[in-house]
């Protein structure tokens, strides 16, 4: 969740707001944005949507959208109005709500530096940091970004607005990153200089990754191997702790090979939802790729709970392999979205990897929620050239949160990666059984 907050009133968080969620929406991000200034709420005027219902009836709706007003530009952008000086709020509880959503969610802080800014502001992930470039704008930013450090929150960057000037020495004089400048238009929102800066830094943005990456982004040159060496070296070295890997493949392409490589870089827990523990076992141990002694689990009766119960339990380093997700996203969306937001959060706190493995095709709605969720897709396509040619398989990364896409496209033969050898990292911690129930 991104918090668009300035302590220097009329310094444009609004439009901003609004401008991002628009650009977010252009890029194929659906996005919400949220207005938490009940005190002088400004979003559904400039958003010319209804200023009922507001974020304070979030609580009793059973969907996200009964209550957002679309945009009339996009129905991929979706406004909350703050709640009105009359309505009880729990704002931790709504944001909580927004951010299991797989929508991106910009919340309109208010302005200063008192109670409700602060309130706002320490339920983000990241905060953008909106001001003029003017002195009393300068130090409005400063102010922000102290009230943001004490919060421990990350500073996503700096937008300047109405200014197209040099930044330079403005990241020297704040000691933060500037996102971008918007340009003074009379039509901010609409006009085609505005609308292009509105798309660099919203780009910027992702590229910067998912709403956790700037919390984990120190990480990033100490990369882990994920246990197959051609896309260790597509990928530098591997995959920043904590992140979450969706491994989307056809059921007859052994992509479970790749699920076997994964255990033996470090400690694993194999959750098996398909197949038996037992069979999952014998399959690993007959493997011709190098592999590690996992702990396997079967998910039965309810596997959302099961499966949360043993992710909970995982020890720091640890890999988490899920094969396959398909049962798991055929669940109710609300609690499947509990579910997953609760793996990408646990891997992040305990800095090893998680493989999830998502057979296709799948008729699952779910699944959209999966690509959206995690840092990476891994997507594998089986290439058949016909009778007695053999078989071909490639291995894409269309979705890559640290770096941007991936471009390279990795090529294995008819044995997938039997010839592969990864060293086992001695220094993770291996699972042990008598760990997890």
């Amino acid at each position: 969740m991104l918090a668009i907050a300035g302590a220097k009133g009329g310094c444009g968080k609004t439009t901003i707001t609004l401008g991002l969620a628009d650009a977010f929406a252009r890029n194929g991000t659906p996005t919400v944005a949220v207005d938490a200034d009940r005190q002088l709420p400004n979003l559904h005027v400039l958003a010319d949507v209804d200023r009922e219902p507001t974020i304070a009836e979030l609580e009793n709706a059973t969907d996200i959208d009964e209550i957002t007003h679309s945009r009339t530009e996009t129905d991929d952008v979706g406004v909350l109005p703050a709640a009105t000086t009359t309505q009880q709020i729990d704002l931790e509880a709504a944001i909580g709500r927004l951010r299991r959503s797989p929508k991106r969610v910009l919340v309109d802080c208010p302005s200063g530096a008192g109670p409700d800014a602060i309130e706002a502001l320490e339920y983000a992930d990241r905060v953008v940091v909106v001001a003029t470039n003017t002195d009393r704008g300068l130090r409005g930013a400063g102010t922000t970004i102290d009230v943001a450090h004490r919060l421990d929150v990350p500073i996503a960057g700096i937008v300047i607005n109405q200014s197209s000037g040099v930044t330079d020495v403005l990241e020297s004089k704040l000691e933060a990153p500037v996102l971008g400048t918007i340009p003074e238009h009379e039509s901010p929102l609409t006009g085609p200089a505005t609308r292009e800066a509105f798309d660099d830094i919203a780009a910027r943005l992702t590229v910067g990754g998912s709403e956790s990456y700037r919390r984990r982004c120190e990480y990033n040159d100490n990369r882990l191997p994920v246990g197959n060496q051609a896309i260790d070296r597509a990928l530098q070295g591997g995959v920043p702790p904590g992140t979450t890997i969706a491994l989307t493949a056809d059921p007859a392409s052994q992509s479970e090979q790749f699920l076997y490589q994964a255990t033996a870089t470090r400690g694993t827990l194999y959750l098996t939802t398909d197949r038996t523990g037992t069979a999952v076992e014998a399959a690993i141990g007959s493997a011709t790729v190098r592999t590690g002694n996992p702990t396997v689990r079967h998910l039965e009766n309810d596997p959302l709970e099961h499966a949360t119960r043993l992710v909970d339990e995982l020890p720091d380093g640890a890999n988490l392999v899920v094969d396959s997700m398909n049962a798991l996203e055929r669940t109710n969306r609300d609690d499947y979205l509990e579910f997953l937001n609760g793996i990408v959060d646990r891997m992040h706190e305990t800095r090893g990897i998680a493989v999830l493995h998502c057979l296709k095709p799948t008729s699952s709605e779910n699944r959209t929620v999966t690509r959206h969720l995690v840092d990476a897709v891994f997507d594998l396509r089986t290439i058949t050239a016909g009778e007695n040619m053999g078989v071909t398989h490639r291995l894409s990364v269309p979705k890559f949160r640290f770096d941007g896409r991936v471009a390279e496209t990795i090529e294995f033969d008819h044995d997938l990666c039997s010839n592969d050898k990864t060293e086992t990292g001695a220094d993770w911690p291996e699972v042990e059984a008598g760990d997890l129930s």
